[in-house]
């Protein structure tokens, strides 16, 4: 089970996302989990700054990337020289990762299955291609939760209409993989408010 002291704590950082020639004005969710010593940063989207206030002066684990999108990724490497902490990303996502990052690369390749332990928790990585190719879920058992980056939100999948992205795919990891677990289980989303696996099953069963 959890620890007494594990939480997770959450923040909104606002910049933009540019893929195919576009840019949109975009919220990205900032998802921190871990306890008062330690913890793990999901995503790095706009500011280290804005990442830095939630994490405190904990002692940051690792920085788990949800998929490579610019709004995800951008500040990683910044980020990752401003708490010396490795960057962990699946390693399908290489092709977007460069189009933000030609100069630096992650540090550790996620795989389905792996599990990353902190603050009395775990988190299961569960590969969820469709949004991106690399795209992962991370699966919290005894927090009762899932990040699932940009692969599910409140209202059914994530967006499939733009480069290396896949919408019978992202339908399929979603049935096989999400739907699979319990329906209380909350899903805290890349962008906007949290649902849950039970709200979102209707709209994507059958």
């Amino acid at each position: 089970m959890a620890g007494s002291g594990t939480r997770v704590d959450h923040a909104v950082s606002s910049g933009t996302f540019s893929l195919d020639g576009e840019t949109f004005d975009v919220d990205n969710n900032i998802w921190v989990v871990g306890d008062d010593t330690e913890c793990v940063v999901i995503d790095a989207p706009h500011s280290v700054e804005d990442i830095l206030a939630v994490v405190g002066e904990r002692r940051v684990k690792a920085i788990v990337l949800t998929h490579a999108h610019d709004d995800h990724c951008l500040v990683a490497p910044a980020l990752r020289e401003a708490v010396t902490a490795p960057i962990l990303l699946h390693p399908d996502d290489r092709p977007l990762w460069e189009l933000t990052h030609t100069e630096h690369l992650w540090d550790v390749d996620l795989t389905d299955g792996q599990t990353i332990d902190v603050g009395g928790t775990t988190l299961q990585v569960l590969h969820t291609p469709g949004h991106a190719p690399g795209a992962v879920c991370l699966y919290a058992v005894d927090l009762g939760c899932v990040f699932t980056g940009d692969t599910l939100f409140q209202g059914g999948p994530g967006a499939t209409g733009r480069s290396y992205s896949d919408e019978g795919v992202i339908k399929d990891s979603i049935r096989s993989r999400l739907l699979a677990l319990p329906d209380d289980t909350v899903v805290h989303t890349g962008h906007g408010d949290d649902t849950t696996i039970g709200a979102e099953r209707a709209g994507l069963d059958g």
